[in-house]
């Protein structure tokens, strides 16, 4: 074998060592910072209990019990789940829901955090491909899984879900551009297809920065790339199609049959990110969001009409990478070179769309981007500023790993100090400007630190970069990075509560109001009747209990509501608290036609019913059981799901809805129609 065949060969060997290094890396520290979860201390809240822990148990109780998964009769009086792009029916969580008949919270929690161990995989796979340096790749997965909105909105399991599918679809096209191989892009069509199946506006994001790609493929390459690339997208394409026709085409004609065909600009503009909220990437608990003893004082919530949740402004994704796109990546112009450019470009376009109402940016794209007016909330480019950022944070940390021997970082190193001083500083100002000095001074101190370390671990790479090896920086960059983020961006109120709080959710809970309505909804076989109940502000985990426990709720929790049964009966997103309950013309109270024809026989409420239902006589309703969560009342009136009836009548619905008057006719003998 020849000399330098041989050093290749070398190489070679190398570098697959350095990224099967870097993997395992990833991996431990995966485990690590998600052991909160995977043991079962704590459970991710909200969101992926009250809405999507309830729709992977609905759907593992349809396929074990051989019924369909396509209508859910438990909540709403009826809905069309296979319309429903928040169902989970396309995704991978219907392996869970066939393995396991009741997932429990752990279950439902490491599947979700599994997406991220997934994605950051997959930008390992990316810098390997590109012959980067494999501590970059390994920083790059790191902040993609725990940076910014990864880590705190993992509640919102269908954007980590199109989040992570991005990454691998973004590894998959890559290839596919760099080796103009068909077989690269059958997969990239098939991981976007699957990034856009439960279509949030991440994958809509993300979407338009796959596109960016191919684009800056094309115009940096010429003629001879373009047609290169024309089969292997062709093949993307189709498969692409092909997964997400049918269910998209089913979203569609739900939503435009729900409360919310599109949004209003007013109200995206109300999840615009506050430009203040900026300041969280070099501070990363300055306003109070993860200390339970510091009341949250984010710019939200405020007569501007903000309406994020404390979360939702989170962009730290750690000292070391942020650090690096400062110095050297902006001081070198490193972040302008050819093979990261684009991202560059589309960071700070993420950036400024996220800022929605305070740039003209986010008001052009809603007027003339595809997609755009679909979903609110222009914050969620969140979730793309980090990721994109932990890609180019990687590649500068490449840059300075392969640097030529001699070259100084010194003037970088003392830029980057100054920018990072300066924003502390801005920091400090803002907190004193606003009344909360005090809170602020011990995150400000702790990032102080962190960057301090960061800086520590900046000269040590540099210094010693040739001597270091591999190893030695990965084991550096996973324990800096990873202590950083572990503490920054672990678990905390808004990702990570006891599990005892959604017991009511666990499907072998012990419940005595779950249990008893489960007993009052049971029939003998042959019963005409089905009846409904109604769960009237029980509390935030209660609206789609029965799609855990198998009874018919007349409301739920859905931001996607079918809008007739919605102006009839007087549905919204959610019913948490009972001022949530707003009556209509047509269900004017519980003692109503309508509550009587949708079967609905069982309210549960926290007060005493009179509380709520004003309209109500003293004998309307049966006071049934008082339970340690409330009361539970029967509606002696309300009629079989069923009937056989001899007429029929026409009616105007519309014209019913706003004057809640019906036609003179026995609903137990004629149907209107």
């Amino acid at each position: 074998m020849p000399r330098t065949a041989g050093v290749q060969l070398r190489r070679v060997d190398a570098r697959g060592a350095g990224y099967l290094l870097a993997a395992i890396g990833f991996v431990v520290a995966w485990g690590i910072l998600c052991w909160p979860w995977l043991s079962g201390a704590v459970t991710i809240p909200f969101d992926a209990k009250a809405h999507f822990q309830a729709q992977v148990q609905f759907l593992a109780n349809a396929i074990h019990t051989g019924q369909s998964p396509f209508w859910n009769h438990n909540v709403f009086a009826g809905s069309p789940q296979i319309a429903d792009p928040q169902s989970l029916i396309f995704s991978p969580a219907i392996l869970l829901a066939l393995i396991s008949p009741e997932p429990s919270f752990r279950e439902v929690d490491a599947y979700v955090l599994a997406h991220l161990l997934a994605g950051g995989l997959a930008l390992l796979m990316f810098f390997r491909d590109r012959g980067w340096h494999p501590a970059g790749g390994l920083m790059a997965a790191l902040v993609f899984a725990f940076g910014a909105s990864a880590a705190w909105r993992v509640q919102h399991v269908g954007q980590i879900a199109s989040y992570a599918f991005f990454a691998i679809a973004f590894w998959l096209t890559a290839r596919m551009l760099q080796r103009s191989s068909i077989l690269s892009g059958v997969f990239a069509g098939l991981a976007a297809g699957m990034m856009v199946l439960e279509p949030d506006q991440v994958a809509l994001l993300a979407g338009y920065v796959l596109v960016a790609m191919v684009v800056a493929h094309w115009i940096s390459g010429g003629w001879p790339a373009f047609k290169a690339s024309l089969l292997p997208i062709t093949a993307a394409s189709v498969v692409g199609l092909a997964v997400i026709a049918m269910p998209l085409i089913w979203t569609w004609l739900f939503a435009e049959a729900t409360t919310r065909p599109e949004i209003d600009f007013g109200i995206a503009a109300r999840g615009s990110l506050h430009p203040m909220s900026l300041l969280s990437a070099f501070v990363g608990d300055l306003f109070g969001a993860k200390d339970p003893a510091v009341e949250f004082w984010g710019p939200y919530g405020n007569p501007q009409g903000l309406h994020l949740s404390q979360n939702m402004a989170q962009v730290y994704f750690g000292a070391l990478p942020l650090l690096l796109l400062l110095a050297p990546g902006l001081t070198r112009g490193w972040l302008w070179d050819k093979s990261v450019r684009p991202l560059t470009l589309m960071l700070a376009f993420m950036v400024l769309f996220a800022l929605g109402r305070y740039t003209p940016l986010f008001h052009l794209t809603y007027e003339y981007l595809p997609g755009v007016k679909q979903f609110r909330r222009p914050a969620d480019a969140t979730f793309l500023i980090g990721g994109i950022a932990s890609i180019l944070s990687g590649y500068v940390l490449h840059r300075i790993l392969t640097a030529e021997a001699g070259t100084s970082f010194r003037r970088d190193m003392l830029v980057g100090a100054a920018l990072v001083l300066g924003t502390i500083v801005l920091a400090l100002g803002v907190s004193r400007g606003w009344g909360h000095l005090a809170d602020a001074w011990k995150p400000v101190a702790m990032a102080l630190g962190w960057f301090a370390l960061a800086g520590g671990a900046f000269f040590i790479l540099q210094r010693w970069r040739g001597a270091l090896g591999t190893a030695a920086a990965a084991v550096l960059v996973t324990g800096v990075v990873a202590a950083d983020l572990g503490v920054n961006n672990g678990p905390n109120e808004s990702t990570a509560l006891s599990p005892q709080m959604y017991d009511v959710l666990d499907s072998r809970t012990k419940n005595d109001t779950i249990a008893l309505l489960k007993q009052l909804t049971s029939q003998p076989e042959g019963s005409p009747r089905r009846d409904r109940v109604e769960l009237l502000g029980m509390g935030f985990e209660w609206p789609n209990a029965g799609m855990v426990h198998g009874f018919d709720h007349t409301l739920g929790y859905n931001p996607l509501r079918l809008e007739d049964f919605s102006e009839a009966v007087g549905t919204g997103d959610g019913i948490a608290r009972p001022a949530d309950r707003k009556f209509t013309p047509l269900f004017p109270s519980y003692r109503c036609r309508l509550a009587n024809l949708l079967g609905l026989r069982y309210i549960a409420s926290p007060v005493p019913i009179e509380q709520v239902d004003r309209a109500l006589g003293e004998s309307d309703l049966t006071l049934m059981a008082r339970t340690k969560q409330g009361y539970v009342y029967e509606n002696p009136r309300a009629l079989p799901r069923v009937q056989f009836v001899g007429g029929w009548q026409f009616a105007d619905f519309e014209s019913m809805k706003l004057s809640g008057r019906w036609p003179e006719t026995d609903p137990t003998q004629a149907v209107l129609l």
